[in-house]
């Protein structure tokens, strides 16, 4: 049986860090508020210029050298983005240059914050089909050029990164042994779309807009859907809980992260937390938090790990994977 397995992993932060007390002379917030609701205590923002496809291809740029490879080398780009350089061309293509990638294809997925997720499914996709052997999947974002810095409950969750994963082929047994991708699941449900959305856009406004969330809402949506797609994934891959050794879940908020956890039976010693410095950069969470948790030492090979997202559209997912 064909299977995507993980051949390198990189990322890459801005270098402005922003304090939670940056926001408190503008908000009336604090740094203990903040804390007490997100578990965030600090971000980073791009530089004024500097674009997704920027920190995309720093990000890359990791994750190539860690798998020891070349540009060349990567059949397919895949770019989870929702904060895209321009309208078209896709900001993949823009990477695909910045690399020197003379070969192959590239293009955008747009699933908000569980974007990297559906880059993962379509990257094993490609894979499994034999229309690439290696694709390059990143989810980069600049989610500060779309804030609302008058609405304390949005503006302070949110910071910019990149994160990159190479995939290869690879030959498995069909069991659940096999390093790589084991299972997918992708779901939808644009009946909620109005409670966490850009407020401008190509067709609507001709505005780039403002992010615009429904917090308690998103929440309850997020733990249920989350939850439910953990379990269903891990029947797909023929895996129990008791046999995951590492959770990557979506940096999105602490209390989305524990009650998750604590809803699938999972000690929090087995998930990967970075919440905390990084914020929520949406695409760019899981990929960045995989990176982290790599260079830390708390993915080793033959790991099983789950990881799972959700983000507007309603959108949300999981995946299995073996390290």
């Amino acid at each position: 049986m064909i299977r995507s397995v993980v051949r390198g992993v990189g990322h890459y932060l801005p270098e402005r860090v922003v304090p939670n007390a940056w926001f408190t002379s503008f908000l009336d917030t604090s740094d203990e508020w903040i804390v007490s609701r997100s578990g965030i205590e600090r971000r980073h923002f791009a530089a004024e210029g500097q674009t997704t496809s920027d920190l995309a291809i720093r990000a890359a740029t990791a994750a190539l050298t860690d798998a020891g490879l070349q540009a060349d080398d990567i059949d397919a780009i895949i770019v989870a983005t929702s904060t895209p350089d321009l309208t078209f061309p896709a900001t993949a293509t823009i990477v695909q240059a910045g690399l020197g990638m003379t070969r192959g294809f590239a293009f955008d997925v747009q699933a908000v914050c569980a974007g990297f997720i559906y880059g993962l499914a379509n990257a094993d996709a490609l894979i499994v089909s034999g229309q690439a052997r290696r694709v390059l999947v990143i989810g980069a974002e600049t989610f500060s050029r779309i804030m609302n810095w008058e609405d304390r409950g949005t503006c302070v969750l949110f910071g910019d990164g990149a994160g990159a994963l190479i995939l290869e082929r690879d030959e498995g047994t069909g069991t659940a042994a096999d390093r790589g991708i084991l299972a997918t699941e992708l779901q939808s449900d644009g009946r909620h779309r109005e409670i966490l959305q850009v407020s401008g856009g190509v067709s609507s406004s001709g505005t780039t807009g403002h992010l615009m969330m429904a917090g308690k809402e998103v929440f309850r949506h997020a733990v249920e859907k989350l939850a439910q797609a953990t379990v269903d994934v891990m029947a797909k891959a023929g895996v129990t809980t008791d046999q995951i050794d590492r959770v990557v879940p979506h940096q999105a908020n602490i209390r989305i992260i524990t009650r998750t956890a604590q809803k699938l039976g999972v000690p929090m010693d087995r998930v990967v937390v970075t919440v905390a410095d990084h914020g929520n950069t949406s695409a760019a969470s899981i990929p960045l938090a995989m990176s982290v948790a790599h260079q830390r030492g708390e993915l080793a090979p033959g790991d099983l790990v789950v990881t799972e997202a959700i983000g507007g559209g309603l959108a949300w997912g999981a995946v299995v994977l073996r390290w």
